[in-house]
Order: C-alpha cells, then sequence, then structure tokens
C-alpha cells in the first residue's frame, strides 16, 4: 500500500532515534570529565576503605573478607549509578531539552532508552574499573571466565532495570538535586541492610529478614555464586537467597515491566520547569 510504514522500518527508526539520543548522552558525558572522574572514584574508595580499612575487624565464614566484599560493591555501584538516569531527565527538563526533542520527527520513548542506554555504558566503565582495583587489592574470581562475564550481565541488567525507576523519580521532581535526595533515602536501605558487606545472618532480628528479602541481598548474592566468591557460610532458607539468580532476572524483568510504561506515560505529560 503505497505511503504505509512496514513494521520493520518502525522499528529500525526508533532504534536510530534511541541511538542518536545515546550518542548525544554519551557526548554530554565526555564533554563533563569531572563526572567520570567523580563516578569511577567513589566505587575504588569503597574498595580500598572496606577492604584496607575495615577488612581486618570482619570475619566471614569460610572466605577472605576481599573475596566476599566485592560482589557487594558492584552492586553498590551499579545501583548508585542508576540515578544517573533520574538526575540526567530532571536535568534535561530543567534546561528545556525534553522540550526540544519533542519539536523533532523522533519516537519520544526515544529520550528515555537514550537516557539508560548511555548510564549502562556509563556503569559498565565504572565496572571495568572496579574490577581493576578489586584485581589489585587480591580479589579473584573462581568459576569460569563465562561464569564471570554471566555475573558481570546480571549486575548491568538490574543497572538497567533500576534506571528506568529512577528516570521516573527524575521526571517526578523539580530539581537533579532533589533526585540526589530522594534516591539517597531509597537506596541507602536497599544498600547497607542487606548482605553487601556483611552477612545477613549478623543482622539483629528485623534487620536480618529485611536483608534476607532484600532484592539488592539477591543480586549480591547471585553475583557472588557467579564469581565463586560465596565461602563455606550457610545461606539462608529464603527463596530470593537459594534461587538469586532466578530471583534477580525476574526482578529486573518485572521492573521493567512495571516501569517502562509508566515512564512513557510520565514522559508524555511532563513539561519543562
Amino acid at each position: 500500500m503505497p505511503g504505509a510504514t512496514s513494521p520493520g522500518a518502525t522499528l529500525g527508526t526508533w532504534a536510530a532515534d534511541g541511538w542518536t539520543v545515546t550518542q548525544r548522552n554519551l557526548i554530554k558525558l565526555r564533554r563533563s570529565p569531572d563526572l567520570l572522574v567523580f563516578a569511577a572514584l567513589q566505587p575504588v574508595m569503597f574498595v580500598l576503605l572496606f577492604s584496607q580499612v575495615y577488612g581486618g575487624s570482619i570475619q566471614v565464614e569460610g572466605t577472605d573478607y576481599t573475596q566476599y566484599l566485592m560482589a557487594g560493591i558492584f552492586g553498590q555501584t551499579v545501583l548508585f549509578g542508576s540515578t544517573f538516569s533520574g538526575a540526567g531527565m530532571a536535568q534535561d527538563l530543567k534546561e528545556g531539552i525534553v522540550d526540544r526533542f519533542r519539536t523533532l520527527p523522533m519516537s519520544p520513548s526515544a529520550v528515555l532508552v537514550g537516557r539508560t542506554n548511555s548510564d549502562l555504558v556509563l556503569n559498565a566503565v565504572s565496572m571495568v574499573i572496579m574490577i581493576g582495583t578489586g584485581f589489585v587489592v587480591g580479589w579473584r574470581f573462581t568459576t569460569s571466565v563465562g561464569s564471570f562475564l554471566a555475573g558481570i550481565a546480571l549486575l548491568l541488567l538490574f543497572s538497567y532495570a533500576f534506571s528506568w525507576v529512577m528516570a521516573l523519580v527524575g521526571m517526578s521532581v523539580r530539581s537533579a538535586e532533589t533526585v540526589n535526595n530522594a534516591s539517597f533515602i531509597i537506596l541507602f536501605p536497599l544498600t547497607f541492610i542487606s548482605n553487601a558487606f556483611v552477612q545477613s545472618q549478623n543482622l539483629p532480628g528485623p534487620l536480618e529478614t529485611f536483608a534476607n528479602w532484600n532484592p539488592v541481598s539477591a543480586l549480591v548474592q547471585a553475583a557472588r555464586e557467579l564469581f565463586g566468591n560465596t565461602g563455606s557460610a550457610a545461606v539462608p532458607d529464603v527463596w530470593p537467597m537459594q534461587h538469586p539468580v532466578l530471583t534477580v532476572v525476574a526482578g529486573s524483568v518485572l521492573l521493567l515491566v512495571v516501569f517502562v510504561p509508566l515512564c512513557l506515560r510520565k514522559f508524555a505529560s511532563v513539561s519543562s520547569r
């Protein structure tokens, strides 16, 4: 039929729009080297602080604390890295960039896809730096290369899914500074009331229960299993800890199913500030 657009062409146009916005955000990052520097320094600081300062005071059954720690640092970093999506969306709205995008012949969802994609790249760069730092302080993975790469992929999948949560937060507040404050309230308990830095069975009763069902604990436990850093300590007898990889995959898919439509709906109604 003359003038009709094939599904393949529509999908190709959408992918091209998303890649264009991704490139725009990556170029913006490249022109802000201070953001890249601080994004890289934070995980390095945590690795050195916990492994060299606190490592001798924290005992983990069956393994060295540094081996136990690194999956927790990975989980914390990708979780906090997702806040860039929220801060970036809030900043683009404040500067009127979103209104400019709306005047262009492009898919509205490409703005959100480009934002979350670019932050996935930033998280991947942070992961590479953390892996190098971990090797320096003595961390090693003891499984196959395939399992190691699967662990990295799982961490990045969760970070990408959570970026959509933070993108919704970014479109719901009035400034990037507010995103940072709001994300701290969400991410701080998720990260520190978990098994990221200490074993959950060492926490007081209610906090132990929260930690065992905390999705970040499942993420960290899955990474430890795939990296071979679990040690000989007993795994808590709750479903997320017994099946951490499945929990993370299912949880990530659920986050995308719920928050991608919510973000698209919010994007359609939000205006620049």
